[in-house]
């Protein structure tokens, strides 16, 4: 695995650190008046999701991984844990819930996301960054109101309330996108 010092850390970078893998989320860095620079880094463990902070000097080094990220297809939840299966070898892996926090009502039967490896062990899971959902209750459509940014409230098939124009109505489709939660555009 390739080595970097600890000023080349970037947020999203995975790092084995005291035997454990850790996703780099937040990353300072500081040049005081006195002594060397450091790069203060907050981290969270791929395993069991707690957080440490860490500083790294620049002549730290630190080892970086790569994740092999495979697409796999969501079957089933079960006991709070969610069932992906790889289309191609048919194998089934199992990974906790909570992982997808907010996202996970956008998770769909069939749908395709992309699981994140080390070695053959499955750490993470991201929803696609657009979904299409059904409204199932909005305020109904009022001819000649067009004003620039109203929005009103909708709730989505999944549960999920969003904010949409006023110009879509009930039962229609639209695209959501799951990093910002917000409507994208009519499906």
């Amino acid at each position: 695995m390739p080595k970097i010092n600890g000023n080349e850390i970037r947020p999203g970078n995975v790092l084995e650190h005291n035997g454990g893998l850790w996703a780099a989320v937040k990353v300072d860095h500081v040049k005081p008046g006195k002594g060397g620079a450091f790069a203060q880094v907050e981290m969270r463990n791929l395993r069991n999701g707690s957080k440490l902070n860490e500083r790294f000097r620049s002549a730290d080094k630190v080892e970086r991984v790569r994740l092999e990220q495979k697409d796999q297809q969501f079957l089933y939840e079960t006991d709070g844990m969610l069932v992906f299966m790889d289309t191609e070898t048919y194998e089934q892996v199992e990974l906790p819930a909570e992982l997808l926090g907010d996202r996970r009502p956008f998770l769909q039967d069939g749908m395709t996301i992309v699981v994140e490896f080390y070695e053959s062990e499955a750490l993470n899971a991201t929803v696609p960054q657009k979904v299409t959902c059904k409204i199932v209750e909005t305020e109904p459509v009022v001819k000649g109101q067009t004003a620039a940014n109203s929005f009103k409230p909708a709730i989505l098939d999944n549960g999920v309330k969003v904010m949409v124009p006023p110009f879509v109505g009930q039962d229609e489709d639209i695209v959501v996108n799951t990093e910002t939660m917000e409507y994208s555009e009519r499906a």
